[in-house]
């Protein structure tokens, strides 16, 4: 027992860093299905960056009963889950997505995607999830970012994978790792998002791009 608590804790030691991961593989096998649910439901919204408060609030259910659900702790009506699949912009069937490959199609009207509003040293960065892949090795999340008025420059965005952004609307310095690019409507950047990067100078706002990012996810632990 205690070799394998080493080996685990030496595992763990060789991970990539947190900031470095932005998706997570389903649940593994040997689990209830509660369990199963859980992790399915924390995992999308940690990947939406989204708080326990966030998604209660925008399913209208507690945060107790989020983080019980969460936790595999009770077995959710499908009401419930109903609720907090709409919240997530998401097929209930999403919520009990495993290793399976699937063909999926994520179809979001216009105006209904998935509202993120950055707080803190992000306020006024407005993001919207244009649609999520629900299986598969490699993860796109494409996003519409607005920057309002109110929006502050912010540089130290990091996490794995690579972005791909086209400027829409506005003007902006953006900033990757040593280098500094002037976007207008039109302008793309592919980049490495493992390098900082972010809006170094808001020139003319408000501003609009899409953001593309891409990464492999991460396998889950047996």
């Amino acid at each position: 027992m205690a070799r394998t608590r080493k080996s685990a804790a030496v595992d763990a030691a060789a991970s990539p860093p947190d900031e470095l991961r932005t998706g997570s593989g389903a649940p593994g096998a040997g689990r209830t299905l509660e369990q199963a649910l859980g992790q399915r439901v924390r995992t999308i919204r940690r990947d939406l960056d989204l708080t326990v408060s966030d998604l209660a609030g925008a399913a209208s259910i507690s945060v107790g009963m989020l983080s019980k659900i969460e936790n595999g702790l009770i077995s959710p009506s499908l009401a419930t889950l109903q609720a907090i699949a709409l919240a997530l912009n998401l097929p209930i069937s999403a919520l009990f997505a495993t290793f399976e490959e699937k063909r999926d199609c994520s179809y979001v009207p216009a105006g209904q995607g998935v509202r993120i509003d950055r707080r803190g040293t992000k306020v006024g960065h407005i993001y919207e999830l244009l649609g999520h892949a629900l299986g598969g090795d490699i993860a796109v999340e494409p996003y519409l970012i607005t920057l309002s008025e109110e929006a502050v420059p912010y540089t130290g965005f990091r996490h794995a994978g690579v972005e791909f952004i086209y400027m829409l609307s506005g003007e902006v310095i953006y900033r990757h790792g040593e280098r500094s690019y002037h976007l207008r409507p039109g302008d793309s950047l592919l980049f490495d998002s493992a390098a900082t990067h972010g809006p170094e100078e808001l020139l003319v706002r408000p501003m609009t791009y899409l953001s593309i990012i891409i990464y492999g996810r991460q396998p889950a632990s047996s």
